[in-house]
């Protein structure tokens, strides 16, 4: 396949046919369209703005005020045994734990941007730094889709014990080639607040703006695949292989919509029939590999940057199976392999009809905790540097 897609004309080929099959698809169903950039609107209003805008400003401040090098001078003792990479690039993975896609993403990118990590490292980064945030598990899956918080809790545990998996895998990508180590570079100019704040709120409303866009495009693009059959048609030809392995229709309906896009892929497994154990492996999987509405977005950023997309690309299909085979130990060792308990449906509330004060407030409290944890970070080091020095005389 990434032959075909390699030759000018084949791929040429293949878009124009995709752009083609939507636009009649628009003509088709037009209302229908409508409605679904109706709910894309709503769910980047309600949700996608007020939750990544201030974790934007977060990461962008804190490259350029230089806190992620100074705290990486501490962190990076644990930094890079675990994954071969700077102390500097912890940022980005606290940010990608607690900020949600595409905020680990984009924080490993400004890092090779500005000269505070190898190319590498950099991709390295780029497998396991970029993850689905503890709001939208614990809140939107857990208690949404499964009523339950004690399985938000699980998932979430696994989706970030996969993603510290898969970057210990990945430390031994390019293993010959070192790094910045357990220090970051000290030699890179840092802004002044009010310069790099000014600019923080810009670029991230830029990109918040650009990962909206997607959300919407993408709305619109599985609502037609399944007006068309097309999805059904594949989750036949699918279910088809897989029966041997216990696949049903609904399971990969469910499936290729999350590959698609997350957000729709996980909500749709309320309506699927089954055990709790085989919904959580499978809502496990697509939180993991995050769909093409994710990826499209983290290849926004990459740009012209040079970066090679492989390892981010293996990295979230690694991260989706094993955050599914973690999922699946413990279903069995809790003996979630029951069906589906409704006690707390009324809980359940579309996405897009989630409060936007309530993810605004929850955003911006938990940025701002990451905020002061690397500022106390950087602070400390500070102070005891200015001490050795008084120390020594100088």
């Amino acid at each position: 396949m990434s032959r075909v897609l390699s030759r000018p004309g084949a791929r040429d080929l293949i878009f124009g046919i995709g752009i083609a099959g939507m636009l009649l698809g628009l003509i088709l169903f037009p209302s229908q369209s409508v409605d679904a950039a109706r709910s894309g609107v709503d769910l980047s209003l309600n949700v996608i703005l007020p939750s990544l805008f201030p974790y934007f400003v977060l990461s962008t401040l804190c490259v350029d005020l230089g806190l992620i090098r100074g705290a990486g001078k501490r962190l990076g003792k644990i930094m890079y045994p675990l994954f071969r990479i700077g102390g500097a690039c912890s940022g980005a993975f606290l940010l990608g734990i607690v900020g949600g896609y595409p905020v680990g993403a984009r924080t490993a990118i400004e890092l090779y941007q500005k000269g505070q990590c190898s190319r590498t490292e950099a991709e390295r980064m780029l497998s396991f730094c970029n993850n689905s945030g503890p709001a939208f598990i614990l809140g939107v899956v857990g208690a949404g889709v499964f009523s339950s918080s004690r399985a938000g809790l699980w998932l979430y545990g696994a989706h970030v014990a996969a993603s510290i998996l898969v970057g210990i895998l990945f430390r031994f990508y390019h293993a010959r080639e070192g790094g910045i180590g357990g220090d970051s570079r000290s030699d890179i100019p840092t802004l002044g607040f009010a310069e790099a704040f000014t600019g923080a709120v810009r670029s991230a409303f830029s990109a918040t703006l650009s990962i909206c866009g997607f959300v919407i495009f993408f709305t619109v693009l599985i609502r037609l695949l399944f007006f068309t059959g097309l999805i059904s048609g594949l989750a036949a030809g699918m279910t088809s292989v897989l029966r041997g392995f216990g696949m049903r229709q609904d399971w990969a309906e469910s499936l290729l919509t999350g590959a698609i896009e997350m957000t729709s892929g996980v909500w749709s497994l309320r309506d699927v029939a089954g055990a709790m154990g085989d919904k959580l492996c499978m809502a496990a999987f697509i939180l993991g590999w995050a769909g093409l509405s994710v990826h499209c977005q983290v290849l926004s950023f990459i740009g012209s940057s040079g970066l090679s997309t492989r390892t981010y690309f293996f990295g979230k299909l690694l991260h989706g199976l094993i955050s599914a085979m973690l999922i699946w130990g413990i279903s069995r060792l809790l003996n979630w392999n029951v069906p589906v308990s409704r006690y707390l449906a009324t809980q359940v509330d579309a996405i897009a009809g989630l409060n936007f004060r309530y993810a605004l407030t929850v955003s911006t409290v938990t940025s701002l905790v990451v905020w002061l944890l690397l500022t106390v970070i950087s602070a400390g080091i500070l102070v005891k540097g200015y001490g050795n020095r008084e120390k020594n005389g100088v």
